[in-house]
């Protein structure tokens, strides 16, 4: 598909500027109708898989459905996922050879405040968020005080580009909502080193 038909008009937003390109919000990355059918798609053609990890003295159900594929030719991508890699790794100039998937089902889904291992992801790259579906707020928190936090609505559609460097100093997570509302399917663009971790 040509990128005349994916990409919209709406330019992106500076959330946090450093020397790396800060955190960056596109609104409108690629248009209503394109997220609409990425999302569709996805939801029905990817393996998801529920996970169980230890958090502080238990271990806990991850509180979303998960997926992962390397993007340097040693998986299968659904082809949906492979025109949102494409759109992306294009966009930005950024050679990302991994996308992790989240799928939020309800508000009761959700992703705790954290900022990517730097052990898992190769400077200077960035990291994108491609987000599909049903609107979610993300709340992006600087480590260290003052702590107040930019809550931005990821719009479907949307893409939220965070520096390498901006992983020192903020955390960013999806929280629960008693709100209703729908499906979400979360994209997340990386270059990970060689060997690195699947999800």
């Amino acid at each position: 598909m040509a990128q005349a038909t994916l990409f919209a008009e709406e330019g992106p937003r500076v959330l946090v500027e450093d020397g790396e390109g800060g955190i960056r919000y596109w609104p409108g990355f690629v248009h209503d109708a394109t997220a609409a059918r990425w999302f569709a798609a996805l939801r029905s053609g990817v393996d998801w898989r529920s996970e169980r990890r230890p958090m502080y003295d238990r271990v806990v159900e991850v509180p979303r459905l998960l997926a992962g594929y390397r993007l340097d030719g040693g998986d299968l991508l659904p082809e949906a996922l492979a025109e949102a890699a494409v759109a992306v790794s294009e966009a930005l100039g950024t050679p990302f050879n991994h996308v992790g998937l989240n799928r939020y089902r309800d508000g009761s889904d959700s992703v705790a405040p954290h900022n990517d291992k730097l052990y898992s992801i190769v400077a200077p790259h960035p990291i994108a968020l491609l987000s599909l579906g049903a609107v979610r707020r993300m709340d992006i928190r600087p480590k260290q005080p003052p702590r107040s936090a930019i809550r931005i609505d990821l719009k479907p559609g949307s893409l939220l580009v965070m520096s390498h460097a901006s992983q020192h100093h903020w955390d960013h997570g999806v929280p629960k909502t008693k709100a209703p509302v729908g499906e979400r399917i979360s994209l997340a663009f990386r270059v990970r080193p060689e060997g690195g971790r699947r999800w």
